[in-house]
């Protein structure tokens, strides 16, 4: 059996075990053995690949140079994936993904170039098809590349996460879009090499617009459409390298990416075209200065006694939990609240976090019961007959302003309605907005009170005093 047909065979059984991690993926009690299948099939792709590339090149003149150089690229680039992964903290795992997603991008842009400059001869006929496929993956690979990296600068902070308005923005993608299909059927007709460096300017500069043009509250929606971009580059890629896993895998991750994007955007109550056409229809709007009235603050000790007498209690994370690593002992206040007979909920907000399932993998590592952690739309009914709901660094996703203010920028998002409980007790280190830069009424609400400080030492502090 040739090596051709092994490698084949291996890309078949590669291609299923990626599909069942994205069945596994899909539900918490199945979700590491679907990561063990993703990680069995990458390491199949990955062999058969390797393989397939050693066989064709050895004896070849330069191949020892060649294969060396490959050898030595695989080694950096897994021990500096090893190294990432074990000092990552889950905090800064968002914009690690990001970051990820613009490697996956420059390398179509790469193979694009590759294609132009040194392909094998090619049928006259398909010679049209193949210019058009080295034109859309640099296309696809440019925007991903630029766009994530847009991404990861505002998911860490070192750009501000308010969407860049320019005048014209809406114009400005578009004409980019149409200026895009222009060229490619001018590279198609007339492979000059000065179109394919313009193209891949062009790719760099929509990327970066159109990722800058959207706000903080949408980034968990931008980091999956990106994932969706890396997969689409992935498969443009697989087209000009002839590989048929490589197609495969790129329009799983891509399809699977769009849809979950659109899945996020229904439950923002935003518009799916909108956010992938960067913020298309969206104009900023600047903070309110409305006077909200007087918070009310409260210590550790009293919140320990409101949730010893109450009967039902409804927590509900978001990025701050995480930042104060504060699982752990949010996970020790619950088994001790249900040992007393209190019934203990979690309430998770498709967005929470900065990064689709954030919540649910914090609290999955803390040993926390699946059974007990539910959606906003299974939990948002319950909150009118809660005792205590339990705001642990969540902002946007609870903010009633939302539901109420038709001004808001974030008015129509679906959110928990955390303010229709008897009482709520918001952890927070200071009377800061969210990460969408918009001031939350339930801070002043009568049946709100503030605890002030680091999530993690609060919630220790209310278990000392039960």
């Amino acid at each position: 059996m040739t090596v051709d047909a092994i490698a084949g065979g291996a890309y078949i059984v590669a291609a299923l075990l990626f599909i069942l991690s994205l069945a596994g993926l899909s539900r918490h009690e199945t979700a590491r053995a679907g990561v063990i299948y993703g990680i069995v099939g990458m390491a199949i792709a990955l062999l058969s690949t390797l393989a397939l590339t050693v066989a064709d090149a050895w004896g070849g003149a330069g191949s020892a140079l060649g294969l060396t150089l490959m050898a030595a690229g695989v080694l950096v680039g897994a021990a500096i994936g090893l190294w990432r992964a074990k000092v990552v903290q889950m905090t800064q795992m968002p914009e690690l993904i990001a970051m990820l997603h613009s490697f996956v991008g420059i390398a179509a842009v790469l193979v694009g170039w590759n294609g132009y400059l040194a392909h094998e001869p090619i049928a006259e006929n398909l010679v049209g098809i193949h210019n058009a496929e080295v034109f859309i993956g640099i296309f696809i690979g440019g925007v991903t590349f630029t766009g994530s990296i847009v991404a990861y600068l505002k998911l860490s902070a070192k750009i501000s996460s308010r969407p860049l308005v320019l005048p014209g923005k809406n114009a400005l993608n578009i004409g980019a879009l149409v200026l895009f299909l222009v060229l490619t059927v001018w590279f198609v007709m007339d492979q000059q090499l000065w179109l394919l460096i313009a193209v891949t300017l062009l790719s760099f500069a929509l990327g970066w617009h159109l990722v800058a043009s959207i706000g903080g509250g949408d980034m968990p929606v931008v980091v999956s459409m990106l994932n969706s971009y890396s997969g689409w580059a992935a498969a443009a890629a697989g087209f000009l390298l002839n590989n048929d896993l490589l197609i495969v895998t790129g329009a799983l991750v891509g399809s699977s990416g769009a849809y979950l994007s659109y899945i996020m955007c229904k439950a923002m109550n935003r518009s799916f075209i909108s956010v992938i056409a960067g913020g298309f229809g969206i104009v900023a709007s600047a903070s309110s200065d409305e006077d909200f009235g007087e918070y009310r603050e409260l210590t550790a000790e009293s919140a320990a006694a409101m949730l010893e007498s109450a009967s039902s209690v409804i927590i509900t994370p978001g990025y701050g939990m995480a930042v104060a690593q504060a699982q752990y002992p949010v996970a020790d206040l619950v088994a001790r609240l249900r040992e007393r007979g209190v019934d203990v909920r979690f309430g998770i907000h498709p967005v929470a976090g900065r990064l689709p399932g954030h919540m649910n993998v914090l609290l999955a590592e803390a040993k926390v019961p699946y059974d007990i952690v539910l959606g906003m739309d299974e939990i948002n009914d319950d909150f009118a007959s809660t005792s205590v709901v339990l705001v642990i660094g969540a902002n946007d996703t609870v903010n009633p302003a939302a539901a109420e203010d038709p001004g808001s920028p974030i008015a129509g998002m679906p959110v928990l309605k955390v303010w229709e409980a008897e009482n709520v007790i918001v952890f927070k280190r200071s009377m800061a907005a969210g990460y969408a830069g918009v001031q939350n009424p339930l801070f002043f609400r009568e049946n709100a009170q503030m605890l002030f400080g680091d999530a993690k030492e609060r919630v220790e502090d209310i278990i000392h005093a039960l």
